[in-house]
């Protein structure tokens, strides 16, 4: 492929870095392949590149620090490259942002594909000698639409396809309800024609991911959800495996589930975003089910799909949040019997109402919380994979990366992290799914043989 823009005779390069959700690396992954398309080189984001790309992430303070790192790398890498920023960051952050010296150009949550052209505008000024105006693009993204995005292959074997963004819940701890604007979801067909194309391209298993995936369709002016999607994509087989990502509890009722208990597509793995065991704690979020309903939710997912396993998001230190509110969360992780939880301490956000809350807890008691916690969802893993290993009971899984001695790392379908031994066999098994047998497993990871 041949550029229109030239450096001499070689390409231009491009480095991309994405921080953040599920989401943002799907969205990195569509701008790369439109900068492929119009002529760019991709290369590493650590070399000494042409244009530098930085996607976004504003869902804590450390959040933000990390991007201004990321940033001042990347033009300390290459000071004369054209520098983009994009993002959850850049939509709430614009000005702060640009005011970097040698960042050149800013743009918010919404149309992030004219990245590409705003870099080719920013490439000719330079070329040309002349000094490029910098500028920083937001838009009122509760006014916005879907953009279109799609991707047409994946450098693993497990490809993230965006159905929906934005989220109306107005959590009082969160800033991206105000970066990402109301939930818009992608049209069934162009999901459909995505994720079959990415099946023929050779990717094995395809996760279903937005801001609120559970929301999906909410603002269709038809009666269609993300269950019904899922039971579409499964009438057609339009992929070996679909995975769901982050799901609230209150949005897989017994509807979802009765809708989906017969897809055989559908991975048996269940992210959802618990957030907290207490209940005072969850009505302060504003959150919009209890911890009743949330264990209500995983019983009847579990009796549906027996092999299921659950993973979650969990914060400690919420404002007000008392030694026996926490007691509580660590009783959710061991009643709800989760495989893994990712732990977080509450971060204030300015302009989110809990940043103006009363009996903000110290940072000191938020470490020792969280280091309780993992300690808590770390016994309750070994035990979930004691009964793995225990059960003699195979499982299905993906190759994904060769190791050394015909070793291989794998998920199962239900999300158990493995190490598979496939003997001394020449051929390269990447990609391939296999039945495994669990023998044993240490620090939350299984080592199994191939059956």
């Amino acid at each position: 492929m041949t550029s229109t823009l030239k450096k001499k005779e070689e390409m231009y390069t491009v480095g991309l870095y994405t921080l953040g959700c599920k989401v943002s690396q799907y969205e990195t992954e569509a701008i790369a392949e439109k900068f492929e398309f119009d002529g760019f080189n991709i290369a590493a984001f650590e070399d000494k590149n042409d244009v530098y790309v930085i996607n976004t992430c504003t869902v804590t303070a450390e959040s933000d620090r990390k991007c201004r790192q990321i940033i001042r790398r990347a033009i300390k890498n290459n000071p004369d490259a054209v520098v983009a920023v994009v993002g959850c960051y850049s939509q709430r952050s614009p000005d702060e942002l640009l005011s970097i010296d040698g960042v050149d150009i800013v743009i918010g949550t919404e149309n992030k594909l004219s990245v590409v052209e705003k870099v080719k505008d920013a490439l000719k000024s330079k070329a040309s000698g002349r000094e490029y105006n910098k500028n920083a693009s937001t838009t009122d993204v509760f006014c916005a639409d879907f953009e279109p995005m799609r991707i047409t292959r994946a450098p693993r074997t497990r490809a993230y396809v965006k159905i929906e963004d934005g989220c109306e819940a107005k959590c009082t701890y969160c800033a991206i309800s105000s970066a990402r604007g109301r939930v818009r979801s992608k049209l069934p067909k162009d999901v459909i024609e995505e994720v079959m194309l990415l099946s023929k391209s050779g990717v094995r298993e395809v996760v279903l991911t937005g801001i609120e995936t559970g929301s999906y369709g909410k603002d269709f002016d038809y009666d269609y959800r993300l269950a019904d999607l899922i039971c579409e994509l499964d009438r057609l087989k339009a992929c070996e495996r679909i995975r769901l990502g982050s799901l609230a509890p209150e949005l897989i009722g017994a509807d979802f589930v009765d809708k989906v208990k017969n897809v055989s597509i559908l991975a048996p793995h269940f992210h959802l975003s618990l957030q907290s065991g207490s209940d005072k704690v969850l009505r302060d979020m504003k959150r919009r089910y209890t911890a009743a309903r949330a264990i209500e939710n995983i019983e009847r997912l579990r009796a549906a799909f027996p092999s299921a396993n659950f993973t979650t998001d969990l914060m400690v230190g919420f404002p007000g949040e008392s030694e026996e509110d926490f007691l509580e969360t660590v009783k959710l992780v061991r009643d709800a019997r989760l495989l893994d939880a990712h732990v977080f301490a509450y971060s204030r956000r300015e302009g989110t109402p809990a940043a103006y809350y009363p009996s903000q807890i110290p940072e000191s008691e938020k470490r020792k919380r969280s280091e309780r916690l993992i300690s808590a969802k770390n016994e309750v893993r070994d035990l979930v994979l004691d009964d793995i290993v225990n059960s003699q009971k195979t499982l299905s899984a993906i190759l994904e990366t060769r190791l050394d001695n015909g070793k291989y790392t794998a998920h199962s379908d239900s999300f158990v992290e493995i190490v598979v031994d496939v003997g001394e066999n020449g051929a390269d098994m990447r990609g391939e799914i296999v039945s495994v047998l669990p023998v044993s497993h240490k620090n939350g990871i299984v080592s199994a043989n191939i059956v």
